[in-house]
């Protein structure tokens, strides 16, 4: 590996900071270890989550603990069909100059100007009002009148939805899923921790996580993944194995022709390396693997396939998908 020593303790220093956000992130949720390294993942790629789960499953509860653990400012945002785009970005108001008698406009920023943003049920507002957020997904900065206010780095959206109540909502399009890096499932606790978590959330003891990495410590471990390398054979797996979900590819499988209205684009081939960098380095490894394309595989990829009627009427699920181009992989 091309790397500096500086780089090599980092990535020590990176991987008993991923033991300690655990550690303190156990102390509130129960579980979730899958979702919980997804979701550092998308972070320290510099990606943005979308999570879906039922109500009830802590989505709120983890993402406020995270931003404690990361000492970074968190601000919540419920989605309604009223809400306006005004109040996210922020807006101008007409004020008087006491010195001067004169009135000037003064920008008041709205919620999204934070470290974490927790977007709450992002389908239940119209289309224009989701396009503001990810306007400031993408650009890293909002827009009032003639001045562009840049955003504060790091910043992290959290988006949620509810898959079983779909009634007056706005699905977001293909187009606005493909900014989310990582596609997160919240799923049922097993038993023993569900029985775990009414123990522990039941009585007069209220937990107390610590943070563990400060902003700017943040901000260099983000650039750090970004210097990783990656071997040409990893580059080359992920490459072709979002190839591989476009229907009208070359060398297309039968059942992605039979199931697949459009696949991925190349922004899934740049998260799948992106993300592959983020898990090896939370591990503590200087470059990463095909393991690593394969595990963040799922999440990537998701909800940047458009299944067709045929896969629908046969209960295939993008997922579904996904597994079985994993397994095409790895038997050929």
């Amino acid at each position: 590996m091309k790397s500096t020593n500086d780089d090599l303790k980092s990535l020590q220093l990176l991987k008993e900071a991923r033991a300690q956000i655990n550690q303190e992130i156990g102390k509130v949720i129960v579980g979730q270890d899958s979702v919980i390294e997804e979701m550092l993942i998308g972070l320290f790629s510099r990606g943005h989550c979308l999570l879906v789960g039922v109500p009830g499953l802590a989505k709120t509860l983890l993402i406020s603990t995270l931003s404690r653990i990361l000492n970074l400012k968190f601000n919540r945002i419920q989605f309604t069909p009223d809400l306006m785009p005004s109040d996210i970005t922020g807006t101008e108001i007409l004020e008087e100059d006491r010195s001067t008698g004169k009135k000037v406009f003064r920008f008041v920023q709205g919620p999204v100007f934070a470290n974490i943003v927790l977007a709450d049920e992002i389908n239940r507002t119209p289309p224009k009002t989701q396009a503001a957020l990810l306007q400031a997904m993408q650009e890293h900065e909002v827009s009032a009148g003639n001045v562009t206010y840049t955003l504060d780095q790091p910043f992290f959206v959290l988006a949620t939805q509810n898959p079983i109540e779909q009634e007056g909502t706005y699905p977001l399009p293909e187009a606005q899923l493909d900014r989310f890096m990582l596609n997160l499932w919240i799923e049922y606790p097993s038993r023993d921790e569900e029985r775990l978590i009414v123990r522990n959330t039941t009585g007069n003891i209220e937990p107390d996580p610590k943070p563990v990495l400060e902003k700017k410590r943040l901000c260099q471990l983000q650039d750090l993944v970004r210097r990783i390398p990656v071997a040409d054979h990893v580059i080359d797996y992920a490459v072709d194995l979002v190839r591989k979900t476009r229907p009208d590819a070359g060398d297309a499988p039968e059942f992605i022709r039979e199931y697949i209205s459009w696949g991925a684009g190349p922004r899934a081939c740049q998260y799948l390396i992106l993300g592959a960098k983020s898990r090896c380095a939370l591990d503590g490894r200087p470059t990463p693997d095909v393991s690593d394309v394969e595990r963040i595989a799922k999440p990537v990829l998701r909800h940047r396939i458009v299944t067709n009627f045929n896969a629908e009427a046969d209960g295939i699920r993008p997922a579904d998908i996904v597994d079985k181009l994993l397994a095409l992989s790895a038997s050929g």
